[in-house]
């Protein structure tokens, strides 16, 4: 066992038993790097990366490679997913020297952290032949390796952002450019934008339905709605168990990456339920139900919490365990309904050696027939090897998940999907949060070390405010407010916009700042969204402004590069919209309170921001002097705290909405 025996991070303890020397980050490989006089060997990934595990055996297992690594350099293994400041500083430096980037990343740099060669996957001949071209050059050209690591800090480090961070949030004009930006690069075939690989592009799916229900432009429900369908009937959408893959190796959804991500499952189940909301489709509401459960069954800890993951490989193969071939289905359901489902999921070869995976191109015919089919099949999947799973609770991914939750439990009327969204809050903040901080990662009820970057403190307020929303309890708002506050004091950059690591992190050689999408919302417009709701529930003039700001880049990105900035579209919807604050005062045991909660929940208006209580609890302020109607249950619509006359019925408050 190596120095990783210890680590709390499940990708680095695969790598424990390694014959290579490992050394977690940290300031104590840095100074044995520099007392060796010897170059860093930088290597991170995921313990759901498929390549990751190529590279590991092909190289990190062999004996001989591990000599040379051991000889040569200090070795530190990073997870990404504890550690996405490391991960995003130097895979800049490895996009900006190669051209490309991915994992498993691999960086030879100075003891001072300073990067010269990077890359991603070696095969292992090209990664010894590698590892001794390093090694020469370092003892014969040092002084030329030290001066371009210095030139890659220099050129990453500029005076000027690329994306400027300034100005004015997106207004109607620019939301409609982004719709059309959008319309440029959509695949009228196939659904999704550009072409192969394809990533569910969940941000901007949820401005794309947020822009149609302001505005009642066709093309984007259209774009959305054929996106979303073509994805859940296509390989990357898990036909037996529910859930997405990472993404889609070509441009049809037919084949997936299998590695299986919270964080991708908890935005499409919020972006299939409000699809759902929007348009009544029952497709969209079985998708939603059949990703929270999922994410409930395969990733639920003992504790609460969410697990970050699923593996791509089971019985080191990628895809194993969820492919078919005509003879296993066969087998499983006899000839007459095996046949069936060999038609019905499109059992035609799509993956390797003859098997397939599982597609769903149209409805079956019986869904009582499907149903015991589909349960069968499951089953017989069951008794095969799983996929290995990240077990470590990431606060960010968890706060996507409470979110989902809860807003699917209200709408499906599931209310165990809302006590399992309370139930992560409640892991979240009891366990992550210290002192009004948010550490990053848990595993087995320990909190890591790690300190919590922009996104998990945007987007756990996130889902404490959309918790609130469904429950009415007001803890969740103040927790949500304590956890923006710390980012208005520790993420800010002085100009309107954050950092995505803290005033008081650890600092690398640059402090990372990126406004962009990428798998998920950009920590920038992830913060804009919680501050706008939380603004929206309490009047503070300070966090909508922040907000405000902050959505500055999504304008400049709208016209052409719109796919990158979909979650501060969406919230610039929000944004434009009001957002509307709905109040609603009533005994909540009183189903006409309850039935306008409801209602107020189903409202479509973009970022809608919903409050319930009591007659008399104020500790929410959009609730300050909300009172009955005659002894009946009330409901108050507001703009900016300005109220129009309360209702007293669903209908009436549809109406209100509408209006």
């Amino acid at each position: 066992m190596n120095r990783l025996r210890d680590a709390a991070s499940p990708y680095l303890l695969q790598h424990a038993t390694n014959p290579v020397e490992w050394w977690e980050w940290g300031p104590e490989a840095f100074e044995e790097a520099r007392a060796r006089e010897v170059p860093i060997l930088l290597s991170v990934g995921y313990a759901a990366c498929h390549w990751c595990h190529v590279m590991a055996h092909e190289s990190f297992e062999d004996e001989g490679t591990a000599a040379s690594m051991n000889a040569k350099f200090v070795n530190v293994k990073v997870d990404r997913e504890e550690r996405p400041d490391v991960d995003a500083v130097y895979m800049e430096a490895t996009q900006a020297l190669t051209g490309q980037g991915g994992w498993p990343m691999t960086v030879f740099m100075t003891p001072e952290g300073h990067p010269f060669y990077c890359g991603t996957y070696f095969p292992r001949p090209r990664f010894q032949a590698l590892l001794e071209a390093v090694h020469k050059a370092w003892g014969e050209q040092r002084d030329d390796l030290v001066e371009q690591g210095q030139q890659v800090v220099a050129a990453l480090t500029p005076k000027e952002p690329a994306i400027p961070g300034v100005g004015d949030p997106p207004g109607p004009d620019e939301l409609t450019q982004a719709v059309r930006a959008l319309a440029g690069s959509y695949d009228v075939a196939r659904g999704g934008f550009g072409g192969a690989p394809k990533f569910p592009p969940s941000m901007a799916l949820e401005f794309l339905l947020r822009h149609h229900a302001r505005t009642q432009d066709s093309e984007a429900l259209a774009m959305a709605a054929h996106t979303l369908e073509a994805m859940a009937r296509g390989g990357i959408y898990d036909q037996l168990g529910g859930g997405f893959a990472r993404y889609s190796v070509d441009d049809s959804w037919v084949v997936p990456h299998f590695e299986k991500m919270l964080y991708d499952n908890a935005l499409l189940a919020r972006v299939y339920a409000h699809w759902w909301r929007l348009t009544g489709s029952t497709f969209a509401r079985r998708v939603a139900l059949e990703t929270c459960d999922w994410m409930l069954r395969d990733l639920r800890t003992s504790e609460g919490g969410l697990a970050s993951a699923l593996d791509a490989d089971s019985e080191g193969v990628e895809g194993r365990f969820y492919v078919w071939t005509p003879e296993q289905l066969r087998e499983v359901l006899g000839d007459e309904d095996g046949e069936y489902a060999i038609g019905l999921f499109d059992v035609t070869g799509t993956f390797e050696e003859g098997a397939s995976v599982l597609q769903l191109p149209h409805d079956p015919g019986s869904a009582e027939r499907y149903a015991k089919l589909r349960q069968s099949l499951l089953e017989a999947r069951d008794t095969r090897v799983p996929p290995a799973r990240d077990d470590k609770v990431v606060a960010a991914w968890n706060g996507l998940a409470i979110a989902a939750l809860a807003e699917c439990g209200a709408m499906f009327e599931r209310p165990d999907l809302i006590v399992s969204a309370e139930e992560v809050a409640r892991l979240i903040v009891g366990l992550h949060l210290r002192d009004g901080r948010l550490l990053r990662t848990s595993r087995a009820g320990v909190a890591g070390r790690n300190a919590g970057v922009l996104e998990d403190y945007a987007d756990v307020a996130e889902g404490l405010l959309a918790l609130h929303a469904v429950t009415g309890d007001p803890s969740h708002v103040h927790r949500a407010g304590e956890l923006l506050d710390a980012v208005l004091d520790h993420f800010g950059d002085g100009e309107g916009g954050f950092y995505d690591t803290a005033d008081d992190a650890e600092r690398l050689f640059r402090r990372p700042q990126d406004p962009t999408d990428n798998a998920t919302p950009s920590g920038r417009f992830a913060a804009a969204g919680a501050l706008l709701t939380y603004s929206g529930l309490t009047g503070s003039k300070r966090h909508r402004q922040a907000a405000e700001s902050a959505l500055a880049p999504a304008r400049v990105l709208a016209a052409k590069h719109a796919r990158f900035a979909g979650w501060g579209l969406a919230v610039a919807e929000a944004l434009v919209a009001g957002p509307l604050e709905i109040a609603i005062v009533g005994d909540r045991s009183d189903e006409r309170t309850l039935t306008l909660h409801r209602a107020a929940l189903m409202a479509v208006s973009p970022g809608a921001v919903v409050s319930v209580a009591a007659p008399g609890e104020t500790s929410v302020p959009l609730l300050e002097g909300r009172v009955p109607v005659k002894g009946s249950p009330a409901a108050y619509v507001c703009r900016d705290f300005a109220c129009r006359l309360p209702v007293t019925t669903p209908a009436e408050l549809i109406g209100e909405l509408r209006g």
